[in-house]
């Protein structure tokens, strides 16, 4: 059996049915994310596996134990949240040995136990501090610390970076992922963020509205979305009607939609003639820089297709141009 495991289960909020039969697996060891917009039903299931919730049917496993009826308090869980919850009157070194003084740990220990975790946070230097005196980022790093001191079976992150800027953000990406990694701590990550979900996890469920879309490793939710909406919130897919690509490149797809990523179309002056290549022709209407790439749109006809091209010196494309678009056929996603 895996580490942790979801059978069958359902939440009901009154009439609303918020998680619908789940079936999910997390081996130990794992960064897990749960990613969906707002409303999808993953913080609910967070929840539901530290006992914050109830399930309203179905089972919940951790390390072979059935553990649907455990009390929160007995399930061996840490849990991060948004807002960064921590004791406003209390240091640094308080707040992260709060759990421990809890379980009677010895003071000696304790003190070894919190300065440990702060070196591996990198907060060893604060430690007298108090909450107020810490940057948003350093805030969400001690409430990361007292999480992973009381070493906890499982650690769950309820979208912990999202009141942090972009670039704080960023760093405190890679120092989890560190972290979980040198702990070896099975982990379930939270967030609606494509790009969060993508730099994190080892695996990612994809949930919308309630159900989970689709599972998968990083590289396959991005490169092969099965349906519509995975092709939507994953990635930054061209998704077109069948029909209207087929028109606009001259041959024949039977599928309904096909989904296109913009870094698999190849712009040029000339035409290209491989044979294994869909072909159009279109004009720039629109490019957009996203750091090193230019994105551009291009309209095909009555179609747009975006096209994302390194950028090395100058601007090789601009609005109004006339260029020709390869297409490799297997990287076409047809849903």
């Amino acid at each position: 059996m895996s580490y942790i495991v979801f059978e069958n289960v359902n939440k009901y909020f009154g009439t609303n049915h918020v998680l619908q039969d789940i079936n999910l697996e997390v081996e130990k060891g794992q960064l897990v994310t749960l990613l969906g917009p707002s409303g999808c039903g993953k913080s609910t299931l967070l929840r539901c596996l530290a006992g914050l919730e109830l399930v309203s049917s179905g089972k919940v496993y951790l390390d072979g134990k059935d553990i649907t009826d455990d009390s929160a308090r007995n399930r061996g869980i840490g849990m991060v949240f948004q807002q960064y919850s921590l004791f406003p009157n209390l240091s640094v070194f308080q707040n992260v040995a709060y759990g421990l003084k809890q379980k009677k740990m010895p003071k000696a220990q304790i003190e070894k136990k919190v300065k440990q975790i702060l070196a591996l946070v990198g907060l060893e230097e604060k430690i007298n501090q108090y909450p107020s005196q810490l940057s948003g980022g350093q805030q969400q790093r001690v409430a990361l610390a007292r999480a992973i001191v009381t070493e906890p079976k499982v650690l769950l992150l309820d979208e912990p970076l999202s009141a942090i800027d972009a670039l704080l953000r960023r760093n405190l990406q890679i120092e989890i992922r560190r972290i979980q990694k040198e702990l070896n701590i099975t982990t379930i990550f939270v967030t609606h963020d494509q790009d969060e979900a993508m730099v994190l996890s080892d695996m990612i469920h994809l949930f919308n509205e309630g159900f989970i879309e689709q599972s998968g490793t990083v590289t396959e939710l991005y490169a092969r979305p099965r349906t519509k909406f995975a092709a939507t919130f994953i990635g930054n897919y061209t998704i077109l009607p069948a029909a209207d690509f087929s028109r606009a490149c001259g041959e024949t797809l039977t599928c309904q939609d096909v989904a296109i990523r913009p870094e698999i179309v190849r712009l040029s002056y000339t035409p290209n003639l491989d044979q294994d290549r869909f072909h159009l022709q279109g004009v720039i209407t629109n490019s957009i820089f996203h750091g090193n790439i230019i994105r551009y749109n291009i309209l095909c006809g009555d179609i747009s297709i975006n096209a994302d091209v390194v950028y090395e010196s100058g601007m090789p494309y601009i609005n109004g141009e006339t260029v020709f678009l390869a297409i490799k056929k297997e990287e076409i996603i047809e849903l």
